[in-house]
């Protein structure tokens, strides 16, 4: 199923995406104030499918605005570098780089002040960098704690899924030799629309992941061309540091990122770009 976070008047909430109505979660009926609390404590698959046969409470999808899933985050976002071989070659010469694909998975993260919702807008004018681009990528939501995962085990410890648009300030990553601050500016992790369980997101069907900036496509491929897939990723992640429920990890671009077009193109005030998942559905945000 999906699951949304929501304003509505000015009041915060979070529930089932059902057609063009959401089922709230209320503190009152027992769940925590916040889609990130409620998977962090637990979440169980049969309290929604339960409550999902009560369709008691409806809210109109049209009456409230859709948030990111998250408001905030436990600890840094867990990423993935360098996970698609294209982009691998396309980022070599912008980064002064070998192409050579990585032996191992290559790990940063990301600050996150605040998760840049759908339709939201991202200020790059009174950014520090004056090379900003987009990513669009994979985010794994774990719901479950665990340590030293193995691959066969890995999914056990997925909540779910959703579109990420991993912003980055190319120069700042070049000026500190680091991808640290240059991937942490405030608003710089799009997030959403919905979060979509485990269940009913098709990973063994590959999906697609795309996108577009004004309308033109930039980046296209599928999850099959990771370099490192999921179960990879989970058992190496976790091998001598705990995963916790809540904990967030975006998998990697594809190819077709700004720095990576001949000459570089960034983003700048009124481009809008869009990233898709096949699954998902569609994550936008518009430069000012």
């Amino acid at each position: 199923m999906k699951l949304v976070s929501y304003t509505n008047i000015e009041r915060q909430g979070y529930g089932i995406l059902d057609g063009e109505y959401i089922i709230p979660l209320k503190e009152e009926d027992g769940f925590p104030k916040d889609l990130l609390s409620a998977i962090s404590q637990g979440l169980e698959m049969d309290d929604l499918k339960e409550l999902m046969g009560r369709h008691e409470g409806r809210l109109a999808l049209k009456l409230v605005r859709i948030d990111a899933p998250f408001t905030r985050v436990n600890r840094n976002v867990i990423c993935l570098g360098m996970n698609y071989k294209e982009h691998v070659e396309e980022m070599a010469a912008g980064m002064k780089r070998t192409g050579d694909l990585p032996k191992f998975p290559v790990y940063f993260t990301k600050m996150v002040d605040n998760f840049s919702g759908p339709d939201s807008c991202l200020n790059i004018s009174d950014s520090p960098s004056e090379k900003v681009d987009y990513e669009v990528e994979l985010a794994v939501i774990i719901g479950k704690d665990g340590k030293n995962i193995s691959k066969e085990d890995a999914y056990d410890h997925i909540f779910g899924y959703t579109i990420a648009n991993d912003f980055s300030a190319r120069d700042l990553q070049t000026n500190h030799m680091q991808w640290f601050k240059g991937k942490s500016l405030d608003g710089f992790c799009g997030l959403g629309p919905v979060l979509v369980t485990k269940d009913e997101f098709p990973i063994e069907k590959n999906p697609s992941l795309s996108s577009y900036v004004n309308g033109d496509l930039r980046q296209s491929s599928s999850l099959d061309k990771l370099i490192f897939d999921i179960p990879t990723i989970i058992e190496d992640f976790s091998r001598g540091i705990s995963l916790r429920a809540g904990d967030i990890i975006l998998t990697g671009t594809p190819s077709g990122v700004g720095m990576g077009m001949k000459p570089p193109v960034f983003l700048k005030a009124g481009d809008v770009v869009t990233c898709k998942i096949d699954g998902i559905g569609e994550l936008t945000h518009k430069m000012v």
